[in-house]
C-alpha cells in the first residue's frame, strides 16, 4: 500500500498559531522557511550568536532577532537550521539549558539525532520536516503559489501532538501543496547521504568529469565535451523530472534512445551497484558519519584539498568561460 500523501486539507496552521517559533540559524534554509512561515502567519524569531553576519539581514526583513539562548527560552517550537556538525556544541551550550518540557525541537535533516551527536531529553518533542529541495527553490515555489515536497518524521513525542505541529509546519512552508510524506529520522538519514553520495552529486560529478575527460582525451574541442556531457545534462533531468525515465525517452530521438537502452546499462553495470551497496553500508554502519565527524575534528585538511581539487578540474574553466555567453543561467540560484 503506498505511503499517505498529506496536502493543504491535512494540515492545520492552528496547531502553530498562538506559539513562538524560533529558527536558529539564518542561511538557506533557516531563511527561506522563516519568511514561508512569516507570511503564512506565523509568528516567527530567529535567534543567533551575537557577531552573525545574518542579524543586519534578519532584521531588516522585519524579524526580532535574539541571541540563540534568549530565543529558544522564549519559543515553543525551536528550529535547528544548523550544519549538521555544528549543532551539537549549540545544542549543548545554547539549547538545552533553556528548554522547558514540552518544548519542540525541529530539524529538516535526521543526520543528527540518528548518530546522536546530541541528545535531548525525553520530556521535548523532536520532529522532522525536511523540504526535499534547497531553501532558495522553497522560497521561490511559495512565492509563485506552487511548493515542494516534504518529509515529515516523529522522533519523541511526549506531548502527543508532534504530528500536527509538523504537518502545520509543512503546510506555512508550503510543502503540503505539493505533498508531505511521513517517514523516519533513520530512513531520511540514510537515503539522503545514499542519494546524495551515489546519484545527485558524487555520482553525477564523478560521471560528468569522467564523459569530459574522455572526449579531450581523445582530441575532441572541451568547448563541444562540455556542452555535451554538462550543458545538456539540464534538459534531461528536466524531462525525467516531470514524467519519469520512460517520459524523458519518449521526448528523445530513437537514436539516442537506443544508444540510452544498450550503452547506458554497459557504462553503469553491475559493478557500480556494488559499489553502492558498500557506500550504503558504510552510511547504515555509521562509518561515514564518524568519518565526517573525524574530519570536522581534525580541521577538514583532506575535505578542503577534496575541494580545491575538483575547482581546478579544467572543465570548470570551460565552464566558466562558456556560461558568460548564456547570462541567464545561474538568474535563480543567485536570487535571495
Amino acid at each position: 500500500m503506498p505511503p499517505k500523501i498529506y496536502l493543504d486539507k491535512d494540515a492545520d496552521l492552528k496547531n502553530l498559531q498562538g506559539k513562538i517559533c524560533a529558527i536558529i540559524g539564518f542561511g538557506s534554509q533557516g531563511h527561506a522557511q522563516a519568511l514561508n512561515l512569516k507570511e503564512s502567519g506565523i509568528d516567527v524569531i530567529i535567534g543567533l550568536y551575537p557577531k552573525s553576519k545574518s542579524r543586519a539581514r534578519a532584521t531588516k526583513l522585519g524579524f526580532q532577532v535574539m541571541n540563540t539562548a534568549a530565543a529558544v527560552n522564549k519559543a515553543d517550537v525551536i528550529f535547528l537550521a544548523l550544519p549538521d556538525l555544528s549543532m551539537p556544541a549549540v545544542f549543548e551550550k545554547e539549547i538545552a539549558p533553556n528548554l522547558s518540557p514540552g518544548n519542540t525541537i525541529l530539524l529538516s535533516h535526521g543526520f543528527a539525532i540518528h548518530y546522536q551527536t546530541f541528545t535531548p531529553s525525553p520530556e521535548i518533542n523532536v520532529i522532522m520536516v525536511a523540504p526535499k529541495g534547497p531553501g532558495k527553490l522553497l522560497r521561490r515555489q511559495f512565492i509563485e503559489g506552487k511548493g515542494i515536497p516534504a518529509l515529515i518524521a516523529i522522533h519523541q513525542d511526549p506531548s502527543k501532538n508532534s504530528k500536527k505541529i509538523a504537518l502545520a509546519w509543512a503546510k506555512g512552508i508550503g510543502s503540503t501543496r505539493a505533498g508531505v510524506f511521513e517517514t523516519t529520522f533513520q530512513e531520511e538519514t540514510e537515503t539522503d547521504l545514499f542519494g546524495e553520495q551515489t546519484v545527485l552529486c558524487g555520482g553525477i560529478s564523478a560521471l560528468i568529469h569522467a564523459g569530459f575527460e574522455t572526449l579531450v582525451e581523445h582530441g575532441y574541442q572541451p568547448e563541444m565535451a562540455y556542452f555535451e556531457v554538462l550543458h545538456e545534462l539540464k534538459l534531461t533531468v528536466d524531462l525525467i523530472h516531470e514524467s519519469g525515465i520512460s517520459g524523458m525517452r519518449s521526448a528523445i530521438s530513437d537514436t539516442a534512445k537506443y544508444g540510452d537502452l544498450t550503452r547506458g546499462p554497459r557504462i553503469i553495470d553491475a559493478s557500480v551497484k556494488k559499489r553502492m551497496n558498500k557506500a550504503l553500508q558504510d552510511i547504515r554502519s555509521g562509518r561515514f558519519a564518524r568519518e565526517w565527524i573525524a574530519q570536522n575534528q581534525t580541521g577538514r585538511k583532506e575535505y578542503q584539498a577534496l575541494l580545491k581539487k575538483g575547482a581546478q578540474h579544467p572543465m570548470e574553466a570551460v565552464g566558466k568561460r562558456l556560461r558568460k555567453s548564456i547570462p541567464w543561467i545561474g538568474k535563480h540560484h543567485s536570487q535571495a
